[in-house]
């Protein structure tokens, strides 16, 4: 065969002074092009498409500490996380979502084509029918003007209301999102002002808050037992779940109220069954508090079984996808915590997170959790003993460098961990630094705790306190499972052992139902599938496995 021909080249003195030509052309008219030319690239992008590479500093968003430049590593590594977020968010209007993986270790865990595939439908779902379409005025004022439904509307929409902790509302808000993903329902949140300038949008093109207006007034004075709530309306008769296939969708209310939170009781706990699940369906608007992470009980409800598999093919990635997808810190936030991972953090070789969280109904004093937290990082060889007839390592000779981050309401933990490695020599010759999550001044609460729960994501090795809402978010998102320090038997002040290493990095679901649907009857839900069982800081709760 013979080789193909190579069309012939122009001379290069020949071709030299079009090229020039059409450089100038380009950088004194393309400009005022695009000026005049509304939805056409910037120029900026057409630059970048050229490969030639520009720099832009915000002068409202960025801090001494933060680099004005991305990580190197950024252009080898996938910020879409395999196709989990879409690349139709602007950069400049939610940075962490583009830099914040960075910091972390590269995920093992990929989201399955399953899911990237329902994001992306939901996200065109989102901007055709959520706040400011034509479909998202009509419904809400068939909800204004209707006591009962008028019929199963174009779109259903779910509305999230907060619970009280930001680690609880966080771990509710990603069970509400999954839910409405499994529901094709519109997902909105009821932002408190605590909440205010927390997040980013995470939805290319829409918002996913409530804007004000809406008809249900006091979303936040919902309660158990409350007239709209779905147990109430199956106790006063006004829901039936026993044909829930024959239910009309015009004989039900226009809203219905799902407390999921850890008071819930029977008939609440129904919404896990299948049959209230068929019911629910047929209801537009549902809003939903809880104050738990709910998801692993959706994975209990039969007709939900075959598409949570689908999306999650390893069960115990729920949240580690979800979380990343969802939750994305605004700039405002970013600025503090990029600065002080990039301060403090980053040029240390291992990041260790230590989250303590001690319990109000089973308390232990500072001293004995200091000693159960040391054992706990001595029998697992998280940290180095010390040697304490040696004098300090010497930091710049240590051939391993390690950062312990201690979060705390207490200081005096990471204080005293601090002492100990400082006035002694580790026995390894490495050198571990204490160090501290900023939190002083005026931070509000809220801020402080995302900061707090971010950093903690960074960390390789993850040490948290039993049912710590915040520990859960940290080391879910990092994707790491971590060390759990066991509440002491009650009475008592001693735990043994003082930790156990999870095997799964899904939260727990601290207050699951009672009540088993498919045996009807109450019973041990952590028996029923192979995947969903028992967590081991928490007895009766549930968790994800794979």
């Amino acid at each position: 065969m013979r080789p193909p021909r190579v069309p012939p080249q122009p001379a290069a003195r020949s071709a030299g002074w079009p090229v020039g030509l059409l450089v100038a052309l380009c950088f004194t008219t393309l400009p005022l092009f695009l000026a005049l030319s509304p939805g056409r690239p910037t120029l900026l992008d057409l630059w970048q498409q050229m490969g030639i590479r520009v720099t832009v500093h915000y002068d409202d968003e960025t801090s001494p500490s933060e680099p004005s430049d991305p990580p190197p590593e950024r252009e080898t590594r996938d910020v879409l996380l395999g196709g989990l977020l879409s690349p139709d968010v602007d950069e400049a209007s939610c940075r962490s979502r583009y830099l914040s993986s960075l910091h972390r270790a590269p995920s093992p865990h990929s989201p399955s084509p399953y899911l990237v595939s329902r994001l992306r439908k939901y996200e065109a779902l989102h901007r055709r029918c959520g706040p400011g379409t034509p479909t998202y005025d009509k419904s809400v004022r068939q909800l204004a003007s209707a006591h009962h439904s008028m019929g199963l509307a174009e779109c259903t929409y779910l509305v999230w209301t907060p619970g009280n902790h930001l680690g609880d509302r966080v771990l509710s808000m990603a069970s509400a999102f999954l839910y409405a993903l499994l529901t094709r329902r519109v997902f909105l949140v009821d932002m408190a002002r605590d909440m205010a300038g927390l997040f980013c949008e995470p939805f290319p093109g829409a918002s996913w808050e409530l804007p004000p207006g809406f008809p249900v007034q006091n979303l936040t004075r919902l309660r158990r037992g409350s007239e709209r709530s779905y147990g109430s309306l199956l106790g006063a008769k006004k829901v039936s779940n026993e044909d829930p296939a024959g239910v009309r969708s015009e004989s039900l209310p226009s809203y219905a109220y799902l407390h999921l939170a850890h008071d819930y009781q029977l008939p609440d706990q129904l919404f896990f069954c299948d049959d209230d699940q068929t019911v629910l369906g047929k209801v537009n608007w549902l809003v939903l508090r809880s104050d738990l992470y709910f998801a692993p009980g959706l994975f209990l409800v039969p007709q939900f079984e075959d598409e949570l598999r689908w999306m999650f093919p390893a069960a115990d990635t729920v949240f580690h996808h979800i979380g990343r997808y969802l939750f994305h810190p605004s700039n405002k936030v970013w600025r503090i915590i990029a600065g002080y991972y990039t301060s403090y953090m980053a040029k240390f070789d291992e990041k260790i997170g230590i989250q303590i969280t001690t319990l109000a109904w089973n308390p232990v004093s500072a001293e004995a959790y200091f000693k159960q937290v040391t054992a706990c990082t001595s029998q697992e060889k998280i940290l180095p003993e010390v040697d304490p007839d040696a004098a300090s390592t010497d930091y710049e000779a240590a051939a391993t460098s390690k950062a312990v981050l201690v979060s705390s309401a207490q200081p005096e933990y990471a204080e005293r961990l601090r002492s100990m490695y400082y006035e002694q020599a580790t026995v390894t010759g490495e050198s571990v630094s204490v160090l501290q999550q900023p939190g002083a001044g005026k931070q509000p609460q809220n801020q402080k705790v995302l900061v707090e729960m971010f950093l903690q994501s960074y960390c390789n090795v993850s040490v948290v306190s039993g049912w710590s809402t915040v520990g859960y978010v940290g080391h879910g998102l990092a994707g790491v499972k971590p060390w759990l320090l066991l509440p002491p038997p009650r009475n008592q002040t001693v735990a043994s052992p003082p930790c156990v290493r999870a095997t799964s990095m899904e939260p727990c679901f601290h207050a699951p139902p009672s009540y088993d649907c498919r045996a009807k009857k109450n019973g041990d839900l952590g028996a029923v599938l192979r995947y969903v069982r028992h967590c081991e800081d928490v007895d009766d709760g549930l968790k994800l496995f794979d």
